[in-house]
């Protein structure tokens, strides 16, 4: 199981990587530096003037997953007996790899439309959250250390799942804001130049990215409350708290986006902080989901 866990984190590291290369290149306008696929400019290895670097680095990045990718696969084919909810799992990591994969070609060929970029950025997304969920069912001991689950937490697992989901959308709709040009489409709050309601295509989705985002600051609230007076799990509770301060982080990161007109860094640090927040959330879900739960012991097992 330790093999297992640690090719997983470092999938997951590498292709969070290869995400904030992506949105980097994207900001910087690098994004159709390279403007065919899977070579750049018909060679293995380009020129790397006038930002094509960033578009390399970050297909080099998307490149190097593939290994650690068939080599999680290959460790967890070998403890599906002991660990049957892996199956899933894996084969959930090796068709969002290869949709990811094909995502990519159909952004260049698509010229980084915005909602390329956002199936692109989903994919990955979902991709590196099934590697953590996997990092974490490796951590399932061989016999219960903790109490399983009783009433007074069964509302946890599912609290965490829609905190998740709703930092998921927003991180999305997110990526469409960014990806559109509607960054600064409402430069007040709450409202958008003074509304709620508005026609203007740039202010809707970006009234839509606000809308989810106080959905998922909501949920977090309560869910943090919940998890810190009902949850024994150190581990859920850490997850969960970590979650909740790169939120805050992110709302605060937003705010300065708008106040200072979008500046670069900001931008980068709004999109890899909102990558963070999934994650945490995704691990504190992962974590309470398999509360309780203990393999059978193996000892020639690892």
């Amino acid at each position: 199981m330790r093999n297992l866990r640690r090719f997983a984190i470092a999938a997951a590291i590498v292709g969070f990587g290869a995400v904030l290369l992506g949105s980097w290149t994207r900001i910087n306008g690098a994004g159709m530096t390279c403007p065919d696929w899977p070579l750049c400019h018909g060679k293995l290895i380009p020129s790397m003037a006038d930002g094509t670097i960033w578009e390399w680095t970050h297909r080099l990045f998307a490149f190097s997953t593939a290994p650690l990718v068939a080599i999680v696969a290959y460790l967890a084919f070998r403890l599906r007996r002991r660990a049957p909810m892996l199956d899933p799992l894996v084969l959930a990591v090796a068709l969002l790899f290869l949709v990811q994969v094909l995502l990519g070609a159909a952004t260049v060929k698509l010229g980084n439309s915005p909602i390329s970029v956002v199936l692109h950025w989903g994919t990955a997304m979902a991709f590196i959250a099934s590697l953590v969920a996997i990092a974490v069912i490796t951590t399932i001991p061989e016999r219960a250390d903790e109490p399983p689950a009783t009433h007074a937490v069964t509302a946890v697992p599912a609290l965490l799942l829609a905190t998740t989901i709703a930092a998921f959308l927003t991180m999305c709709v997110g990526a469409y804001v960014s990806s559109s040009g509607a960054g600064l489409a409402c430069l007040t709050l709450p409202g958008c130049a003074g509304h709620v309601l508005v026609t203007q295509p740039a202010q809707q989705v970006q009234m839509l990215h606000r809308t989810f985002a106080a959905m998922t600051f909501l949920l977090s609230v309560i869910t943090t409350i919940v998890v810190f007076l009902r949850e024994p799990s150190a581990r859920i509770r850490g997850a969960a708290a970590l979650g909740f301060a790169l939120l805050c982080t992110q709302v605060l990161l937003g705010l300065m986006n708008v106040a200072l007109r979008l500046p670069t860094d900001l931008r980068e640090a709004h999109a890899a902080n909102a990558a963070l927040l999934f994650i945490a959330y995704c691990s504190a879900f992962s974590f309470a989901a398999i509360r309780g739960i203990a393999l059978p012991r193996e000892s020639s097992a690892r």
